[in-house]
C-alpha cells in the first residue's frame, strides 16, 4: 500500500469508466493521505454502483468510531480474509478506489519536515 495517492479526474470520468449511476461532488486531490476522504466506487443495497467519499482507513468493529488510535490503512493480501480485524470488511464491505498515481514521501538526512 502506498503512503499517498492522487485522484484528479472529474466524477463524470469515473462514471463513464465504471458505469456509475450515482455520483458525488469532488475536487481534484494530488496528495491524499490516510484518514482523508477519498472517492470510492461501491454497490448500494439495491445493487447499483455509486461514487461516494469515504474515509481512508478501516474502523475496526471494536472501535466506537473513527479515531487515530488504530492505524488500519494497510492489509496484506495474503492474510486479509483471515485476520480478525479485516475479515468481515473484506467479505461484506468492499469498494474500488480509483487512482491516477501513488507515491511515498522520501525523507532526506538533515532536511526539515513539516508536520
Amino acid at each position: 500500500m502506498c503512503g499517498r495517492f492522487v485522484q484528479y479526474s472529474a466524477p463524470n470520468v469515473y462514471a463513464s469508466a465504471f458505469g456509475l449511476e450515482l455520483l458525488c461532488e469532488a475536487k481534484p486531490h494530488y496528495n491524499l493521505a490516510p484518514t482523508q476522504a477519498v472517492l470510492a466506487v461501491r454497490r448500494t443495497n439495491s445493487g447499483k454502483r455509486e461514487l461516494v467519499a469515504l474515509r481512508w482507513g478501516l474502523v475496526p468493529a471494536w472501535s466506537k468510531g473513527p479515531d487515530n488510535h488504530y492505524s488500519m490503512i494497510n492489509a496484506r493480501a495474503e492474510t486479509v480474509k483471515s485476520k480478525p480485524a479485516y475479515r468481515n470488511a473484506f467479505k461484506h464491505r468492499r469498494c474500488l478506489i480509483p487512482a491516477e498515481g501513488f507515491y511515498e514521501w522520501k525523507t532526506e538526512p538533515g532536511a526539515r519536515r513539516r508536520s
